[in-house]
C-alpha cells in the first residue's frame, strides 16, 4: 500500500472510531472535537474557526448547539470587550475528560498488531508529518497538561 492510500485509509479508520465514541457520549463528532480543543483553555471564535477549519456561521451553530447542551459557555474576552471566548462548563469538563480517555483508549487499540518499536516508529513518522504541516492542536497528547493557561 502506498503512502497516500495508507494515510487516507488510516484517517478514515481513526475518523470512524472517533465518530463512534462521540455518538456513545451523546455528541456529534464536531462537538467532540470542540470539547477536546477547549480542554486546554478557552478560545475566541476566530481561533476556534481556524483550528477546526469551520466558517464563522458553522462555528456559531456548533457553539450554540453545544451551549444548549450545557457543555460550553461564552465568556467575555479580557483583552477585547467586543469579543467572546468559548469555555467548557463544569459539565463539559467532566464529559470531555471521560470522552477523551475513552477515545484515546479506542484509537490506541488500532495499533495493537504492532510491536513496541513499530508503534514508536509509527508515532515518530506521523508526528513529523503533523509538525511539518503545522496541524493545529485539536487533540492533545494523552499525558499533556489539560489545565487552563492564564
Amino acid at each position: 500500500m502506498g503512502v497516500v492510500t495508507a494515510l487516507v485509509r488510516s484517517s478514515f479508520l481513526v475518523d470512524a472510531v472517533y465518530a463512534a465514541s462521540a455518538r456513545e457520549y451523546g455528541l456529534t463528532q464536531q462537538q467532540g472535537q470542540l470539547l477536546c480543543v477547549l480542554m486546554s483553555q478557552p478560545y475566541g471564535m476566530s481561533e476556534l474557526g481556524a483550528m477546526l477549519g469551520l466558517a464563522k456561521s458553522s462555528l456559531t451553530g456548533l457553539v450554540d448547539r453545544t451551549a444548549r447542551n450545557g457543555l460550553v459557555r461564552r465568556e467575555p474576552d479580557p483583552r477585547d470587550r467586543r469579543a467572546a471566548r468559548v469555555a467548557l462548563t463544569p459539565k463539559g469538563s467532566a464529559l470531555v475528560a471521560d470522552f477523551y480517555a475513552e477515545t484515546c483508549r479506542r484509537i490506541e487499540t488500532l495499533a495493537d498488531g504492532l510491536g513496541a518499536d513499530e508503534r514508536e516508529a509509527l508515532a515518530d513518522l506521523l508526528g513529523r508529518v503533523v509538525r511539518d504541516n503545522e496541524v493545529p492542536v485539536v487533540f492533545m497528547e494523552k499525558n499533556e497538561d489539560t489545565s487552563p493557561t492564564p
